[in-house]
This record gives C-alpha cells, sequence and structure tokens, in this order.
C-alpha cells in the first residue's frame, strides 16, 4: 500500500539506529533498528520510498544530529530532512512519559509523530545537502581547532615541566604551544647548567634564523644564567627529558595546524574569487565576510561552515541565536516588571567562540567597534557583555552587507550619517 507521506523518526546510534515510521494520521508503518552499515541504511531508504510510491519528496524524516549518513541517504533520494536540538526533543518527550523514561525506540517515535504536526514542525530545522567544498571547509575548520587543542595542552605539559625547574625561558613568553624559536632554544639550552656554557653566537645565530627582533641575544643569555632554582639532584634532567619527548609531538601538531590554515586560507581565496558567474562554488559571500574588520580566516571559515543556512537565507534573528550574542529574557512573576536578561547558553558553541574572537580583534583594529565597546563599558557593561553587544552589531553588519552585495567600507557610514544630518 503506498501512503501519501509518511513520517520517518531516527535516533541516531554509534552502531545502530532506532527508526520509526508513521502514516499521515500516526499509523505505526514500520519500527525497527537499522545497523550502521551501508547495505542496511540503503535498504532501509529503499523501503521508505516504496512506502510513498518512490516519490521521495513525501517523506518527512527528523533526527538530532543535522548530519550523518542517514541524513545524506534521505537528503541524496529527494527526502525532507529535519533536526531538532536535543531540548526541544527533550521538552517533546515529557509529552509522552512524564515519568522521564529514556529510551532510543521512543525518541524515534516522539520525532516522527512530531513530525505529523505542522505547529510542531515549525520547531525543527530544515536540514540541506551541504556542497563539497563546504563540507571540507567545515572539517578543515574543525580540524584546525583540534590541533590548536592538542597543541595548548602540550604546551601546558611543557610549561610545567619548565616551572618545575627553570623558569627562566617561562619569562621568555607563555605561547609555548606555537612558538618555534623556543623550542630551539630548548635544544642549545635544555638546562640552567646548559646555559651557563652557552655562547651568545648560539642565540645570536637562532634568531637570526626564526627572525625574531623583540629579543637581542646578551638579554636573552642574561635572563638563562639568573640564578636556578633549587632542586634536588635529578629533577632537571627528569624534566628536560619529559619535555624532550613532547617537542617533537608538539612540532608536528604545529607544522599540521600550519599546513591546515594554507589550506583553509586556498579554500576561502578561491571561493570568494569564483564570482557570481560560479554558483557552484563554496559561498559567493566569502570575499564579502572576509572584507570585516577583525574577522580572519579562521573566524570567517567557522562562521562559513558552521552557519551556512542562516547565512544563505539572509537570516539575522537565527544567526545571533546561533553565535549566542542574542540575550535571553525572563519575566515572570514578582521579575514582571524588571526582566531578568541572561547570556544565551543553547548556542552553537564554535560560533559562539569565533564571534568572541572576531569582536575582540576588531575592537583593537576598528576606530567605529572600539567606539562601540567603549560606549557600552561606559554604561556598566562588563567586558564579556560588551563584547556580546559588538558582536551583535558586526553579525547585523555583515547581514546587512550580504544583502546589499557591498563589502565592507569604513567611509560609508560616516557620508551615510552626514547625508541624514544635511
Amino acid at each position: 500500500m503506498a501512503w501519501d507521506v509518511i513520517f520517518v523518526g531516527i535516533d541516531w546510534g554509534a552502531r545502530v539506529h532506532a527508526v520509526c515510521v508513521l502514516g499521515p494520521h500516526g499509523e505505526r508503518l514500520l519500527e525497527q533498528e537499522v545497523r550502521h552499515d551501508g547495505a542496511a541504511i540503503r535498504k532501509f531508504v529503499d523501503r521508505a520510498i516504496e512506502l510513498v510510491d518512490g516519490e521521495a519528496s513525501r517523506i518527512f524524516a527528523g533526527m538530532e544530529a543535522p548530519r550523518g549518513t542517514m541524513v545524506e541517504a534521505l537528503l541524496d533520494r529527494g527526502a525532507q530532512v529535519f533536526s531538532i536540538s536535543p531540548r526541544q526533543l527533550d521538552r517533546f518527550r515529557d509529552r509522552y512519559s512524564p515519568a522521564g523514561a529514556k529510551d532510543d525506540a521512543l525518541d524515534a517515535y516522539v520525532i516522527a509523530d512530531t513530525l505529523i504536526s505542522e505547529h510542531d514542525r515549525k520547531l525543527y530545522r530544515r536540514i540541506q545537502l551541504p556542497q563539497p567544498e563546504l563540507i571540507r571547509l567545515r572539517q578543515l575548520s574543525r580540524t584546525h581547532d583540534s590541533l590548536t587543542v592538542q597543541a595548548q595542552a602540550l604546551g601546558s605539559q611543557v610549561g610545567e615541566q619548565l616551572n618545575r625547574y627553570y623558569p627562566q625561558l617561562l619569562r621568555l613568553s607563555d605561547d609555548w604551544h606555537q612558538t618555534a624559536w623556543l623550542w630551539a632554544l630548548f635544544d642549545a639550552a635544555p638546562t640552567p647548567q646548559r646555559a651557563a656554557s652557552l655562547h651568545v653566537a648560539v642565540i645570536k645565530k637562532l634568531l637570526k634564523e626564526h627572525r625574531i627582533r623583540r629579543y637581542k641575544p646578551d638579554e636573552i643569555l642574561e635572563k638563562l644564567r639568573e640564578e636556578p632554582l633549587h632542586v634536588a639532584p635529578g629533577v632537571a634532567d627528569s624534566a628536560a627529558e619529559h619535555i624532550a619527548t613532547l617537542l617533537p609531538i608538539l612540532r608536528v601538531v604545529h607544522q599540521q595546524r600550519t599546513a591546515c590554515s594554507k589550506q583553509i586560507d586556498l579554500l576561502l581565496n578561491q571561493s570568494s574569487h569564483s564570482g557570481d558567474e560560479s554558483p557552484e562554488g563554496l559561498h559567493r559571500d566569502a570575499a564579502l565576510l572576509l572584507s570585516l574588520p577583525g574577522i580572519g580566516i579562521h573566524n570567517g571559515a567557522a562562521m562559513l561552515a558552521e552557519a551556512s543556512t542562516a547565512l544563505q537565507d539572509r537570516d539575522y534573528q537565527s544567526l545571533r541565536k546561533l553565535c549566542g550574542a542574542a540575550p535571553v529574557s525572563k519575566r515572570t512573576g514578582g521579575r514582571a516588571k524588571r526582566p531578568q536578561v541572561n547570556q544565551r547558553r543553547a548556542c552553537n558553541p564554535r560560533l559562539r567562540e569565533a564571534t568572541y574572537h572576531w569582536a575582540r580583534v576588531a575592537t583593537q583594529h576598528d576606530p567605529r567597534t572600539r567606539e562601540h565597546y567603549a560606549t557600552l563599558r561606559s554604561k556598566g557593561h562588563s567586558h564579556g557583555r560588551a563584547l556580546r553587544g559588538v558582536a551583535d552589531r558586526l553579525l547585523k553588519l555583515m547581514v546587512s552587507m550580504l544583502a546589499s552585495g557591498q563589502p565592507y567600507d569604513p567611509a560609508r557610514r560616516p557620508a551615510r550619517l552626514a547625508s541624514i544630518a544635511a
């Protein structure tokens, strides 16, 4: 029997996915578990398409994860796929189990049943199959973030060991996770005893190779030869051996991180110069985003990869919610006259971090953004609250630029204000 429309609920699992297929009036058509392999997923998708007589567009499927093989398999065949936040799904689940039961099959049924109602379906987000370049950019951006976390963890371990016996090196810089010349300096003088016999010509050559001008060789040698800490015998040698095992790993991570940054930069430049004649490119608005002050390639890549749908729709409200710039107000009971305004926690963490650093850098290099930040601080807002206000303004500016198709021009707004005053 062919159905006019079916609703598919999927509870994602690492090895097995629970699925529930309902008819237009809530009839249970199919309930099963689908193994996480190509043949089982293809067989399930074929079975779902048979239920609608081959018209995949009449399939409404929902799940928590906005991506994955189940999503891509359904989208590739032409089904309509939606995603929902885990918190909202938890609220839906309370309707069906007030006692708080949690079960994979129940979650699949809840997703399918709530998709039937058009009122509930508004709370889902429509998923579209991303372009291959966008998938690559998202993976490169996330890989770079992962490598950065690894480098920072290794740098912290190196700093912890140096603090045990060799704090002179820590006074030169705290960025041991990305400062290559410090690694070379440690190789030349791994202990204070070795630093005492180090020649100034070695340091001079090292600084020249790494193009370091903020320190003079004599200044570094003087710091290294300061009175060392008094530690037990063997502590310095053991700590130096530990650092010697960490630095090769740190060098590899740094090398991969640099290569990843170059790939992101190349991909963004190729996309930004693709022009309107190439609608198949990563994003025709890449050049507009990169023209904004303080955004940089990494923040721009995170914005393009994580908020692609909101950017394409020019949806400012959705974008500021995804980035955590939109506040959350609570107005209830005795607080009806004075609502409580809190920071938004339910957002994309990568977008939150990207917009934070974007706003932070913009306040340092863009005069108008710096003025806006100073105005918010003068009103009594904290540093974080002021940066969120700056980020909110930058997001609105970005959406306006995308809508108009004009790159950022710092002289445009003063001219516009002058014309309004005239």
